[in-house]
């Protein structure tokens, strides 16, 4: 068997940073890291169609800062703000510390991997065809400025008795250069014939490291002792 590594944890501090910036000790660590699982499924739920992808987590003495990164963050704040005042009130009664509640926009919801995950998973519980479904998405990301698409399906497809593995692929995903800047994300499909699990790779190009930029500057510069 192949070793599998995330390609998010694979890169973190080096070009993904972490989804929830605290740091603690002990027990309050513990109890604080489950309270992260609560704040993400109590925004998941109260949000499910606003296009969720990634919710930041900061701490600070007797306040939380949340960050929400949402396709349609119209659907997130509501009328009058209403879905934004409820989602906070909940969060504050649940973690008893002022919530500071921040909504940022996704731009290119094709490029983002949980979203196109998502997407996926919806077509294939609508009975669109899996592979029509990979091919759409692969299209509209390599339209938005992907250089590389991966999809793979797992399960039932098509309602046959034994499940299988397709994975598609459109241009270049290096899954182990640890300066492609790769988004990854995962979704299930609850279908008829059980559940079939996605998996998305997107890769939008190389970051160029601090340490690189340095080595940019001080090449062919002459250092006299």
């Amino acid at each position: 068997m192949g070793r599998k590594v995330h390609p998010i944890g694979f890169r973190l501090k080096i070009t993904q940073p972490w989804e929830g910036r605290w740091f603690a000790e002990g027990k309050e660590y513990l109890t604080q890291l489950q309270q992260d699982f609560k704040i993400r499924a109590l925004i998941g739920s109260e949000a499910k169609r606003a296009g969720v992808s990634r919710i930041d987590i900061e701490r600070f003495p007797g306040k939380i800062k949340i960050i929400v990164n949402t396709a349609k963050p119209g659907i997130l704040i509501g009328r009058k703000g209403e879905t934004v005042k409820k989602i906070r009130q909940n969060l504050e009664t649940m973690t008893g510390k002022k919530i500071d509640l921040e909504i940022k926009e996704i731009p290119f919801p094709d490029l983002d991997a949980k979203l196109v995950a998502e997407n996926i998973a919806s077509q294939i519980e609508r009975r669109v065809s899996y592979r029509r479904a990979m091919k759409r998405a692969i299209q509209q990301a390599m339209r938005q400025g992907a250089l590389g698409v991966k999809i793979q399906v797992s399960g039932r497809l098509s309602g046959a008795e034994m499940a299988r593995t397709v994975w598609l692929r459109d241009g270049r995903v290096p899954l182990q250069t640890l300066r492609a800047n790769i988004l990854f994300d995962r979704a299930e499909a609850q279908t008829t014939y059980g559940k079939i699990g996605i998996k998305a790779w997107i890769y939008k190009g190389d970051v160029i490291l601090d340490k690189e930029e340095k080595a940019e500057t001080t090449e062919g510069v002459y250092v006299s002792e």
